[in-house]
């Protein structure tokens, strides 16, 4: 038999971070307050947030920030085409473009890491601070996306 778990065979339900180990949480949630605060536009806030968790697998924070998008002015055409970025023509600016590909590279980083064209177009295009506050914005969600998908979180439903 191979070294691979049979999916069949799940706990019930997986540990809580937050309950049994609030210090880890409380920290998690000093780094989300910190992103928060960034003067990184809102809806490419969420747009960072929606392709991470979309690339990750993480059903709970895909759906909870594509609803933080619509609160906040994103319309449902943009929500729905994040995922084909690229396909979407002029739907994202320039600027959204550049975050959801620095996004994409940064979650998939074990691919080819942050590549140098686009580090050097984000450097050129929002300087030094923002593009390291971009930076720090993708490394949250997919810690949290980690935590997510490794407990097995799952959206509600809607009623």
């Amino acid at each position: 038999m191979s070294g691979i778990a049979n999916p069949a065979k799940k706990t019930k339900r997986r540990v809580n971070i937050n309950a049994v180990d609030p210090e880890a949480y409380k920290a998690m949630d000093g780094l989300d307050n910190y992103v928060d605060n960034l003067p990184i536009d809102p809806i490419q806030k969420e747009f960072i947030k929606i392709r991470a968790s979309q690339i990750n697998g993480c059903a709970y924070c895909v759906n909870q920030h594509s609803k933080d998008a619509r609160k906040i002015g994103a319309s449902e055409q943009r929500v729905f085409l994040v995922s084909a970025w690229r396909e979407a023509g002029n739907i994202f600016s320039d600027e959204e473009r550049l975050v959801l590909k620095m996004t994409e590279e940064v979650t998939l980083i074990h691919q080819n890491g942050l590549s140098e064209e686009t580090y050097e177009r984000a450097i050129a295009m929002f300087g030094e601070q923002r593009t390291a506050q971009i930076i720090m914005a993708i490394i949250v969600i997919n810690a949290w996306n980690r935590i997510g998908v490794a407990t097995e979180m799952k959206p509600p439903k809607d009623k």
